[in-house]
């Protein structure tokens, strides 16, 4: 399957809200939209990369209840950047402060902030351009460290918010950095 864009701009600019309550009244499809209001229908995952997203979510809780420094997010939670686009990566985390300062409509509806970590696994199906554009609008919207593992290619790319791309090898074993202290992925 592949992602679907759907150009709404023509016949309607979507508010937060209104993008809120497409995705409630539509809950069987994974939605996003990017800063140009284009709505982004994303195909479900088969069971070998849905098993590797829950692998990474796992890891990273893990690590976080040890650290209590955050909240981790699934695939499932969209969050509303800077630029307005709506994005949901398939795993991140939420530095605890930032976290605390929303307010609890914030937190129950679409999150008005860039997750400071977030992890995107390609899929078979993915094209490594849109997903690689996709790490870049996060980078640009104050992300502060982002993974894009991509098996087919046997690589990671490694963003950080001022640097160039790093891509390296797998396997190997990444670090959280001073983002996530102490926290380290085998890939």
């Amino acid at each position: 399957m592949n992602t679907v864009v759907l150009n709404l701009e023509p016949i309607a600019h979507l508010s937060d809200e209104q993008f809120y309550q497409l995705c409630i009244a539509n809950s069987d499809l994974s939605l996003e939209m990017n800063a140009a209001g284009e709505l982004i229908i994303v195909p479900p995952v088969g069971g070998e990369r849905g098993n590797q997203e829950a692998g990474l979510i796992a890891d990273l809780e893990i690590w976080n209840r040890q650290a209590k420094l955050g909240k981790v997010f699934s695939s499932s939670t969209i969050f509303i950047l800077p630029n307005g686009a709506k994005r949901s990566p398939d795993a991140s985390w939420v530095k605890l402060e930032r976290w605390e300062a929303l307010t609890l409509e914030q937190r129950k509806k679409f999150p008005p902030l860039v997750p400071d970590f977030a992890i995107e696994l390609r899929s078979e199906t993915d094209r490594l351009a849109p997903i690689q554009a996709k790490m870049k609008e996060y980078i640009e919207n104050g992300l502060r460290l982002g993974w894009l593992i991509n098996p087919q290619d046997n690589q990671v790319e490694i963003y950080r918010l001022l640097k160039a791309v790093e891509v390296i090898q797998m396997p190997a074993i990444i670090s959280g950095e001073d983002i996530l202290p102490g926290f380290n992925l085998q890939v």
